[in-house]
């Protein structure tokens, strides 16, 4: 086997790298260990951010686009690398939560704006992510993580034409920090320079810990409703994550950029609430929509029930159910357009020898059949052409005892495959916020019970207008709410 004459250059470099790139670090001025040049990360960050975008599509809203570049603009002027072509953009997923590529990209969730309030608290994420980009934390971990395999990595990080395992790690370092955050010190760092940041921007820095207790409310919510459930919390705002509910040392940092601070910071409530009137809250129709466990697509014209109880995860390249003991899961995604579905599945499927596989019909559309296992786990398949494309619905169990248990339930799932009625097609109408001022006598129970949102109504219009866990709104109160 013979070496990639590239790879062997890339480790033939290596001990100049280590010693070049420790490259100064725009907020501190100290040394860091990095293997990367600016010039790179801005690459780097730009080949990223065509991924992102496969994955989390931007929403369709030049207006809430423009307003969110502008804050993020402005705050980025007054940050510690002022000449860097950033870009602030609004994704289109109901996560709750904010990241960062280096280079000067920034991201907020749809999710996450609908929880926030101001302005200013929209100033404070935005600022916090500026800050692991001036700070170069994407680029520090990534260094970290990556020296012990240097030889792959260089090679694709040094040699054009060589970018896809660069990519693949700086994604793996996105995703770390999309779900855990990048770690205490640098998440402190991170709070310190956007509060800095925002204070010379005119917001008030506290505005950082505003939105610290918005997201520490939605998580709570999120526990209690898992626990309503009965199925293990899932939460995002990762970067946001390694704060306690009550931090002295977050208090220290933001308290730091007061030194900074004008006299009559900016809140801009009123105007942020104008720009959310009519975005989207939860799930996307460009991804169809989840009601009662069943995904409602109106785009594709399809669907399909999900099992009662069961967690459904939706996302832009598939639709996945997994069981209250999360050892069974349903899984739906795209096929390839053209083949038939027999042959779909008998070249594309890898199961264990013995696997059975049939032609047949589902709801009235040409399908096939597989059963099977696949490492010795229980496997259902059914691949059906469906207006012009194929779609594949796959049903796993952790073992035979688990697919005892679960098998109606996972064929009941591929069964349930349909186009969709003319009354889910009204169902499959997305929630949209819309603003509303609050009367003497108005009470968020009122406003629930005319909420599309069903019994998690209560709770979720409290944390979207600041009034967790047992607020009431005053009157004249400018409130958003779900219809």
């Amino acid at each position: 086997m013979h070496s990639h004459p590239l790879k062997r250059i890339a480790l033939a470099v290596f001990s100049v790298l280590a010693l070049t790139h420790c490259a100064q670090n725009p907020v501190t001025g100290d040394r860091n260990f990095v293997l990367m040049s600016e010039a790179q990360e801005i690459q780097m960050g730009a080949a990223a951010h065509k991924d992102v975008l496969k994955e989390y599509p931007a929403v369709a809203a030049p207006a809430l686009q423009a307003y969110v570049d502008a804050i993020g603009q402005t705050l980025a002027k007054q940050s510690h690398r002022p000449s860097l072509q950033w870009h602030f953009t609004v994704v289109d997923s109901p996560d709750v939560n904010a990241f960062a590529l280096p280079g000067g990209y920034v991201y907020v969730t749809r999710g996450i704006l609908a929880y926030l309030d101001s302005e200013a608290e929209l100033a404070g994420v935005i600022g916090h992510e500026i800050g692991h980009v001036t700070a170069r934390h994407g680029v520090r971990q990534q260094s970290a993580a990556t020296a012990a395999g240097v030889g792959a990595v260089l090679g694709a990080v040094l040699v054009p034409g060589m970018n896809n395992q660069a990519g693949a790690s700086l994604m793996q370092t996105l995703a770390q920090a999309w779900t855990a955050g990048y770690g205490r010190d640098h998440e402190l760092e991170s709070d310190r320079l956007g509060a800095a940041y925002l204070a010379k921007t005119g917001y008030d820095p506290q505005a950082m810990i505003e939105v610290i207790g918005v997201l520490k409310d939605q998580e709570i919510f999120a526990a209690e409703q898992a626990k309503r459930d009965g199925r293990q919390p899932q939460t995002y705002h990762g970067t946001f994550a390694t704060h306690p509910s009550n931090d002295a040392r977050l208090k220290q940092v933001v308290g730091e950029a007061t030194k900074y601070a004008v006299a009559n910071p900016r809140e801009g409530r009123d105007d942020y609430l104008q720009h959310l009137d009519g975005m989207i809250f939860g799930d996307s129709p460009e991804q169809g929509v989840i009601r009662g466990n069943a995904l409602l697509h109106e785009k594709l014209g399809l669907a399909l029930q999900f099992p009662p109880g069961w967690r459904v995860q939706n996302r832009a390249d598939r639709v996945t159910a997994v069981s209250p003991g999360g050892d069974a899961l349903v899984e739906l995604l795209p096929g390839p357009r053209d083949g038939k579905p027999l042959d779909t599945l008998q070249k594309g499927l890898k199961l264990d020898p013995g696997a059975r596989f049939d032609s047949g019909s589902l709801s009235g559309y040409p399908a096939a059949f597989a059963a099977g296992a696949q490492q010795g786990k229980p496997v259902v398949v059914a691949a059906v052409a469906f207006s012009g494309a194929q779609y594949l619905i796959a049903g796993m169990a952790k073992d035979a005892t688990v697919y005892a248990r679960e098998r109606a339930a996972l064929r009941g799932a591929i069964n349930s495959f349909h186009a969709l009625t003319p009354a889910e097609r009204q169902a499959a109408r997305p929630h949209v916020i819309r603003t509303f001022v609050a009367q003497p006598g108005t009470t968020v129970a009122e406003l629930a019970r005319r909420s599309p949102l069903g019994a998690e109504a209560e709770g979720q219009l409290r944390l979207m207008n600041g009034l967790y866990p047992a607020g009431e709104p005053k009157p004249g109160q400018r409130l958003k709410i779900v219809q």
